[in-house]
């Protein structure tokens, strides 16, 4: 568990690094460059770096063991960092739209846009191919280590970085189709906040269903069916219910067998259904097996 967390550690250290750089660079090459697109772009990297923050504070109390509290362990608190995310994201869209829409109010009433400046649009192209490097190595991470927060964490990468590709179409559209097009700079800070919204709302919902207790997903529920199917002497696996605590998950369920084996015969076959399920699906596994004699 300990190389899990300082894995996480890592991985989000090394985000939170270019993040930082991400927005200083950005909001320079905003200021200096005369683009709100920019300037845009810098504050969704900002939250990038909050986000940082939050996935290193959560992931520390996640990975806490079980105790008088808290009998299921604490992975939850993992989950609460990924909906901290999604809201983030909400509140960085809402902010880049706003902004966007008062520039773009300002123009269809007769004021004049300043160009942006190249520099504003070599700071976006540097920004894409930062991100996605990020979101690449942090979602390979996120899934090796089966951390629903790295992996979220890792869309507010691949986020910024689409967000950067249509801050380069606006800064660009605006340098090169000259003065009548300037518009094109806001307008691609509107569609970068619309992208936002989007993602944010992947990453809500997927955090939601885990804080309700929502089910696993269809095919993992029949993987697990599989499995104790594939014992002949266990017969009609019932009453499952499954969910997932943090980056582990909990199972429920109840199976019959013939009622004249003894105690000890129906606790070892349990005890082994159990046992692979934990090999199929993680040590952490959470496992409870009721028995129900065939009558």
């Amino acid at each position: 568990m300990l190389k899990r967390e300082q894995e996480i550690y890592r991985t989000t250290l090394v985000g939170s690094v270019c993040n930082m750089a991400l927005v200083v660079f950005k909001f320079v090459a905003g200021m200096l460059g005369h683009s709100s697109a920019m300037i845009a772009d810098a504050v969704h990297s900002l939250s990038d770096f909050l986000t940082d923050i939050v996935v290193m504070v959560f992931v520390k109390i996640s990975v806490k063991p079980q105790d008088a509290s808290h009998d299921y362990g604490h992975g939850k608190f993992e989950t609460i960092a990924s909906f901290m995310i999604g809201l983030a994201l909400v509140a960085a869209a809402i902010g880049i739209i706003y902004s966007g829409g008062e520039k773009l109010w300002a123009w269809w009433n007769g004021t004049e846009l300043e160009a942006p400046g190249t520099i504003a649009l070599w700071a976006a192209v540097v920004s894409i191919l930062v991100k996605e490097l990020l979101y690449q190595y942090t979602a390979r991470k996120g899934r090796t280590l089966n951390s629903t927060v790295m992996i979220a964490n890792a869309w507010h990468h691949r986020s910024d970085a689409l967000s950067s590709i249509g801050a380069t179409l606006g800064i660009g559209g605006a340098i090169w189709l000259g003065n009548r097009w300037t518009v094109l700079d806001p307008l691609a800070s509107v569609v970068v906040g619309a992208m936002l919204i989007r993602v944010a709302w992947k990453v809500l919902m997927t955090s939601t269903s885990e804080l309700t207790e929502g089910s696993l997903p269809e095919d993992i529920e029949q993987e697990i069916t599989d499995i104790i199917h594939s014992y002949p002497d266990v017969k009609e696996p019932h009453n499952l219910r499954t969910r997932r605590i943090g980056s582990h998950i909990a199972i429920e369920v109840h199976i019959r067998m013939d009622g004249r084996r003894s105690l000890r015969e129906a606790h070892e076959r349990a005890t082994t259904i159990e046992r692979e399920l934990k090999r199929h699906f993680g040590d952490g596994t959470h496992v409870t097996i009721h028995m129900e004699p065939i009558k």
